[in-house]
């Protein structure tokens, strides 16, 4: 099978195309002929030699999701038949013609989704749908906060939240991205790029109004959301492209009773991503069906152009998410 290739840690010219074996799956495993799948920031990391593949993944071939049919079937595998269009998230992998996966991880692509948008949803629809549900426990008439929402998560997150009756508030340091954001279901945009977005949702919403924050940046982020949030706020850190330390004032915390919450969805126990895929599979795929849901997909590329995938990317330009595809 064909691969994109990390040879060695350093910038996108390190990506190349080579062939490997095609895996062979194992017990309650199907093997997935991936049409499409799609870049993440992890992938940047793991190209640099700054996040390494967990153990079990392939340690030189990026790709945490993918989108495709199921080609073969392993011993004692009964879930799926072949030719069954799936989708799901991968440990690693997922940039390369075929991923072997357990059956209970795969997902089914909602129905007539073209394959590129089926592979803008699995980390971005499943990490917000953790994030917002499982973590956050976000209910109807609550306000919730989600930093870089127009990032592949932050627009899952922000389609998501709406579906499920929040006021939704969102910041970027793109007013071009917020105008996007806005037409996604936004309601309160926040630029930013000023630095002081704290004041900026107190004028907007007053003070201490938001009960939940989706944290895709990190950094000193942390402090200002401690800010804002109301009594028994929550807050989840998803992402730190800002950094991971952050100072923040104790005695805040424990005033406002507030909780913090990390989570990643990469290295999770198989376990815990079946029962997530399940769920998922069982009450969001329905939403896509139903247009309630969407992908935000920004740019399609083949996967021979992975090194351009990777500098836009890098870019912070995009709205949404990069989709790679085989010819």
């Amino acid at each position: 099978m064909k691969a994109v290739i990390i040879t060695r840690s350093g910038g996108p010219d390190v990506l190349e195309i080579q062939d490997r074996p095609t895996p062979e799956p194992g017990p309650g495993q199907i093997r997935v002929r991936v049409h499409a799948s799609a870049l993440n920031r992890a992938d940047i990391s793991q190209r640099r030699g700054n996040y390494p593949a967990p153990r079990g993944a392939p340690a030189d071939i990026s790709g945490l999701e993918y989108a495709g049919e199921v080609e073969a079937l392993g011993p004692e595998s009964a879930m799926w038949k072949l030719g069954d269009r799936v989708m799901g998230v991968v440990g690693g992998g997922g940039h390369a013609e075929y991923v072997c996966v357990h059956e209970r991880e795969a997902m089914r692509v909602p129905a007539g989704m073209s394959w590129e948008n089926a592979a803008a949803v699995p980390e971005a629809f499943l990490t917000a749908y953790d994030a917002l549900f499982n973590r956050l426990q976000v209910g109807a008439g609550e306000t919730v906060l989600i930093h870089a929402v127009a990032s592949g998560v932050g627009t899952a997150a922000l389609q998501i939240a709406r579906a499920a009756g929040a006021r939704v508030v969102g910041t970027s340091r793109s007013g071009a991205k917020l105008e996007r954001a806005v037409r996604l279901g936004l309601d309160v945009a926040i630029d930013s790029s000023g630095g002081d977005w704290p004041t900026k949702i107190e004028q907007a919403i007053g003070g201490e109004r938001v009960q939940a924050v989706v944290d895709l940046v990190g950094g000193n982020y942390l402090a200002w959301n401690l800010r804002i949030l109301a009594s028994r706020g929550r807050i989840v850190v998803v992402g730190l492209t800002a950094g991971p330390s952050g100072d923040f004032n104790l005695g805040l915390l424990l005033r406002k009773r507030l909780t913090i919450i990390g989570t990643v969805l990469r290295a999770r126990p198989l376990e815990e991503k079946i029962a997530l895929a399940r769920e998922f599979d069982e009450r969001a795929v329905p939403l896509f069906e139903a247009g309630r849901l969407e992908p935000v997909v920004d740019r399609v590329f083949s996967f021979e152009e992975s090194r351009t995938a990777h500098d836009l990317m890098e870019s912070n330009a995009t709205f949404g998410k990069i989709v790679l595809y085989w010819k």
